[in-house]
């Protein structure tokens, strides 16, 4: 049975989901201010670990299950040579995620999380969205659905990536829609497209900004997204019915959440930002969200890397929170 069965339905689901344990927000706060430390001194791991407490109604917390799921989709826009690498290479990549040879595959080993993918019709590739919408509303919603369907119930803490040639095209198209400016302010070289490549890629962009223009982030999802795109929207959107943290990705998974911001405004409460990536439209959309990125190391791969790499932070705040000692527990005078 379908959790929604129109866009209408979507919204709805949106706008009704819950926000954080009020209750546990306040005993994680009292609890921070009795911990072995100077008040403020680990800085924003303190605030990462609050507000990963409050998502978990739990104000001592454990980091225990935590999922990345990477959702892989076609392009049509593949076709008019924006990107560096021809649209085969989304199957075979997805071959190596299953097979384990991924950057996401290590890393997500390393921070102990459970790894899904889920390659979305890769047989039939969205259509030209600058000819048409690349989905009707039944094929976004059935996108949507599978996002939803991914996330486990029992996880506790959420990372989605992304695989899909084209899909830094998608993404532009989306920010530049949903956010103003030119084509150009959001396009970048994605996975390495030279000057004539860039210059392609900036006209696509603005010709599917230009025939799509009006609606809200769900209309602008599936005018101008891809399946891994709206699927990522629906797993971060499952996420926060079910009050699971998530860390958002870069470029391509910061589009998908924009689509649920612009939807409804407090769709990404339950979200923080993972990394700022080398895509040169990243760091803007990141202001547009309100997000400030744990790290900046100038990756561009995708993915979910940077958001799993930053797992790896969370899991540390939440450590200290939940781990050390108050002070009338280690005996230590507060001074």
């Amino acid at each position: 049975m379908s959790d929604f069965d129109d866009f209408a339905g979507f919204r709805a689901r949106l706008a009704r989901a819950p926000g954080p344990d009020a209750a546990a927000a306040e005993g994680a706060a009292a609890r921070n201010a009795q911990l072995t430390k100077p008040p403020a001194a680990l800085g924003r791991l303190e605030d990462m670990a609050a507000w990963y407490a409050a998502w978990r109604g739990d104000p001592r917390p454990a980091i225990t299950a935590p999922q990345v799921i990477v959702f892989a989709g076609n392009h049509g826009v593949a076709a008019l040579g924006v990107s560096a690498f021809p649209a085969e290479v989304t199957v075979q990549m997805v071959a190596n995620f299953r097979a384990g040879g991924a950057a996401i595959n290590q890393l997500a080993r390393l921070a102990g999380a459970r790894m899904d993918v889920h390659a979305l019709d890769l047989d039939r590739p969205t259509a030209d969205f600058t000819q048409g919408p690349a989905m009707t509303e039944a094929e976004c919603l059935a996108a949507l659905q599978s996002g939803w369907d991914a996330v486990d119930a029992g996880a506790d803490l959420l990372v989605v990536g992304e695989m899909g040639i084209a899909n830094t095209t998608s993404a532009a198209a989306i920010a530049c829609a949903l956010l103003g400016g030119e084509a150009s302010d959001w396009t970048g070289r994605g996975t390495g497209v030279d000057d004539a490549g860039l210059s392609v890629k900036t006209q696509v962009v603005a010709e599917g900004v230009a025939r799509h223009a009006g609606g809200d982030g769900i209309d602008m999802l599936a005018r101008l997204g891809g399946r891994e795109i709206a699927a990522m929207a629906g797993a971060i959107a499952r996420a926060r019915a079910l009050r699971i943290p998530v860390i958002l990705d870069g470029f391509i998974c910061c589009a998908a959440a924009l689509c649920l911001a612009k939807t409804e405004s407090s769709a990404l409460d339950h979200c923080i930002a993972g990394h700022l990536s080398a895509e040169g439209g990243h760091a803007r959309l990141l202001q547009a969200l309100g997000k400030d990125p744990v790290l900046s190391l100038g990756m561009r791969l995708g993915e979910g890397s940077g958001a799993a790499l930053a797992m790896q932070v969370l899991k540390g705040a939440v450590a200290c929170h939940s781990g050390m000692a108050t002070f009338a527990e280690a005996g230590v005078s507060e001074g």
